[in-house]
């Protein structure tokens, strides 16, 4: 399903616009997402990010979503009791319509505003009618006073309330330029400021508004499951958001958006493994949103591993390789994995990398700070070798520049 993209008419309200849940569960609870003429498409940002409009991305994480559009004629034509009141008869018509989504389950529900302050502050006044709103985010305000509901800020900039807020927790982002850094098609967006923030909000939201969690172990196995045992591409891409991407940091190889990922799944990666390619887990790290691994990938170099080794002929040597991936799931669906690993060690155990190599612009040769096989055997058995071996590695005059001089 493609992202809905909204620009507001400043003159008129538009209707609540629904979005049911995208995780293959279909079902979640519900969630309302207050924006405004402030998130305007900006197409030359549309191809610079996969980040979706934030109501797909919230469904996307398992929610009913509620987007409720909040315009410029609310902020300067009416006074204050006035703007509470539209705000409250918008937040009924939100959730009244979440009530009639099927899909929508639970009575708890949650609340992220993406607008100034004066729009901000009334709209927390507003949700004190609501004991069903059991959460509320913002981007770009703070409360100063107490709140009723519990509330996370995210504020650009590094200013900081100098007091602690009962009921209130702020997080501040320094690189930020303003409130908008969140919304993917804005001029302000900061894609690694949305990340934290996201994750945060899943982190305050959850708890709250009673779900939805999925088991993100069982995913990921599932995932590399049909990346190296059954070997499908399309089931491979069945475990992913509509635009997911992959980086091998080391090689830069991967895929940005699903038919590109595709394409490299397909030609660069799953039929490019040895027939023995299987991975050992050696650690494991879950978190709200996120997978992270300590792992051996293991093989016998018996044809050109695009992926891994792009260019290099099969030298029919064994290797294992200590990698770490950082897995972002979003919902039941995996949105993005960062592998990496240490490709001297895989030269090294494939006899490309030399013991020593040149000192530029002397007569001197250093000794490659790189080990072998020893990387993996130390990350399963710590004492499988001795540490600190390389500290007495030294420099040394070329070789052959003295046997020719002697």
């Amino acid at each position: 399903m493609s992202a809905i993209m909204v620009s507001y008419d400043h003159t008129s309200y538009p209707c609540v616009r629904i979005h049911t849940p995208l995780s293959r569960r279909g079902t979640g609870p519900g969630l309302i997402i207050v924006s405004g003429d402030d998130y305007e498409v900006h197409d030359d940002r549309v191809s610079q990010t996969l980040d979706p409009h934030p109501t797909k991305k919230w469904a996307e994480e398992g929610y009913a979503v509620a987007e409720v559009g909040v315009g410029l004629v609310q902020r300067e034509q009416h006074d204050r009791v006035d703007r509470v009141l539209e705000l409250k008869n918008q937040l009924t018509e939100a959730v009244d319509k979440l009530r009639a989504t099927p899909e929508c389950q639970g009575e708890e529900i949650g609340l992220i505003a993406f607008h100034h302050e004066h729009i901000s502050r009334h709209l927390l006044d507003a949700v004190k009618e609501f004991p069903q709103i059991k959460a509320v985010i913002f981007y770009g305000w703070s409360p100063s006073e107490a709140s009723h509901v519990p509330v996370l800020a995210h504020l650009a900039g590094n200013t900081r309330p100098s007091s602690h807020v009962p009921g209130v927790t702020i997080y501040t982002y320094p690189s930020a330029k303003d409130h908008l850094f969140a919304l993917p098609t804005h001029a302000s967006f900061l894609a690694s400021a949305v990340s934290v923030s996201h994750t945060r909000c899943l982190s305050f939201l959850k708890p709250k508004t009673k779900g939805p969690y999925f088991d993100l172990e069982a995913i990921w196995d599932e995932h590399t499951r049909f990346e190296f045992e059954d070997r499908s591409v399309e089931e491979t891409m069945k475990t992913m958001v509509d635009e997911p991407y992959v980086n091998h940091v080391p090689t830069l190889t991967g895929g940005i958006g699903r038919a590109a990922l595709t394409r490299f799944y397909r030609d660069h990666f799953i039929f490019s493994n040895p027939d023995d390619a299987k991975l050992e887990l050696v650690s494991r790290t879950v978190g709200i949103d996120r997978v992270v691994d300590e792992f051996l990938f293991q093989c016998t170099h018996t044809r050109t591993i695009d992926w891994l080794i792009p260019g290099i002929p099969p030298t029919g040597r064994k290797l294992s390789v200590p990698m770490t991936s950082i897995v972002n799931i979003r919902g039941d669906k995996l949105y993005h994995e960062h592998i990496a690993w240490d490709q001297g060690t895989v030269l090294r155990q494939l006899g490309l990398l030399p013991e020593y190599l040149p000192f530029p612009g002397t007569q001197l040769e250093y000794r490659v700070p790189v080990a072998g096989i020893e990387t993996s055997s130390k990350m399963v058995d710590e004492n499988s070798c001795a540490s600190n071996e390389m500290l007495d590695y030294q420099v040394r005059e070329v070789r052959e520049v003295r046997e020719v001089g002697e």
